[in-house]
């Protein structure tokens, strides 16, 4: 999402740092730039307004200007104040004391409230809360039919109407139902519009009044720009949220409501949505997205991906095979299928420190559709061709292109960038290999 605006700052920060002395007039320059970048990524023209000010009275100071790398401090303190713009710290969901803990999700129709009802069930189960899902829409076509199936996927409890028509109604019969079979959590899914109507909001507000809901979330389409702030303002207004939820974070909108929301309605994002699969809901973290946005990774969520997805005991195997020097195809096959329960490659390499400065990697785009051809290549192999990669003749890699559905040039890319990773494996293995592997890159 913030791709456009994170190369932008990249440039201008390069500019910075290749100064050596700065002065009042570069670093007004810096931050008109700075400002233009923000605006061009539809941050709020007042929040972006502000942002500037404050940035430039913390830069100008003496201690930053005399520094010995002012370049860098101004970095910093970007940073420092991308933090604040995004809310500081993390925000996590307030139970309370009443059982169960009602979560009621509000928004327009069409900013995604069904899915991500049910992608927040599966992040709070695996908290070890026991969810149960209620669907108040009784407008939309199969809504309730819609979250009955997700509610299964994830294997949450679910509200059956059983034909009633009042939302109200619906809402106050779920949370006794969820109380009388030990659910800690219910999670409502409200009605939508496509705008904000009386209607809408009354039904809202009478929700609110019968079950008295721990926490009022809203849930804002990232693709919509800044009226999901105005929206999200509105609603705020009328009945009160607690917090926001983000969804299609993984989409190509300029990103610039995730830096308002919190300046312009004073509610926290907590959660977003990164992808369509159920457990891309991810918590928030301000620090880590401004880290990525200034290009400097996110190595603590990667961590967290590959502890949650990367099975331990295949980890242990491949540092066998890699110490003993024999990382084979059938190894490569099982860490690639490590490596897609993680995400898209380029949300995972774009995690890595430093690595989107490096030229190397600068202009390749990663194709996760090349990892599923990869995968089925391996799989056409036998036993015995997985596990020793030189008897595999023209003969056998006609036999798996086909089998594979693809080419015999497609195979031969595919054993060619193995063999790479090999010696690669090969050098990291070996004392001072990282600082081997390093040297082949120029940042």
């Amino acid at each position: 999402m913030f791709e456009s605006l994170s190369e932008k700052l990249e440039n201008i920060f390069k500019k910075l740092k290749g100064r050596g002395i700065l002065n009042e007039e570069n670093v007004n320059a810096s931050l008109k730039e700075i400002r233009m970048a923000l605006l061009e990524a539809d941050v709020n023209f007042k929040v972006a307004k502000d942002f500037i000010e404050d940035v430039r009275t913390r830069a100008i100071g003496k201690e930053v200007l005399d520094s010995i790398t002012p370049g860098q401090q101004i970095v910093k303190i970007v940073h420092d104040r991308l933090v604040e713009l995004m809310g500081g710290v993390s925000a996590n969901i307030k139970f309370g004391a009443r059982v169960p803990a009602v979560i009621m999700l509000v928004g327009l129709q069409g900013c995604g409230k069904t899915t991500t009802a049910a992608k927040l069930g599966l992040l709070l189960s695996k908290e070890q809360k026991k969810v149960c899902l209620v669907s108040a829409d009784v407008y939309r076509p199969a809504a309730m039919e819609q979250l009955a199936v997700l509610a299964k996927q994830i294997k949450a409890g679910i509200f059956d109407a059983n034909g009633l028509k009042d939302p109200v109604e619906i809402c106050v019969q779920a949370v006794e139902q969820a109380r009388r079979n030990g659910y800690e959590v219910l999670i409502i899914d409200t009605a939508g519009r496509l705008h904000i109507d009386n209607l809408l909001m009354e039904e809202l507000k009478n929700i609110k009044e019968k079950v008295n809901p721990a926490e009022i979330i809203y849930v804002a389409d990232a693709m919509t720009g800044q009226d999901a702030v105005n929206v999200g303002t509105k609603f705020n207004e009328l009945i009160g949220i607690d917090g926001v939820i983000m969804t299609k974070m993984d989409g190509d909108a300029r990103g610039g409501n995730a830096l308002s929301l919190k300046s312009v309605i004073g509610k926290p994002i907590k959660f977003v949505g990164v992808g369509e699969k159920i457990d891309n809901l991810e918590v928030f973290h301000p620090e880590r997205m401004a880290s990525r946005i200034l290009g400097m990774g996110d190595i603590l969520t990667l961590v967290e991906k590959a502890q949650a997805n990367i099975d331990k005991k295949t980890a242990l195997e491949l540092e066998k095979s890699i110490r003993k020097n024999n990382f084979s195809l059938e190894d490569f096959r099982n860490q690639l299928n490590q490596i897609k329960k993680m995400g898209s490659m380029k949300d995972i390499l774009g995690m890595v420190p430093g690595l989107s400065k490096m030229k190397a990697l600068k202009d390749i785009e990663p194709d996760d559709k090349e990892l599923v051809k990869v995968t089925a290549i391996i799989d056409s192999m036998t036993k015995k061709e997985r596990n020793d990669y030189l008897i595999i003749d023209g003969r056998r890699r006609k036999r798996i292109a086909l089998g594979s559905g693809t080419s015999v040039q497609d195979v031969n890319l595919m054993l060619k960038n193995y063999m790479e990773i090999r010696k690669m494996m090969k050098k990291f293995n070996k004392k001072d290999g990282m600082k081997s592997l390093m040297r082949n890159f120029r940042f």
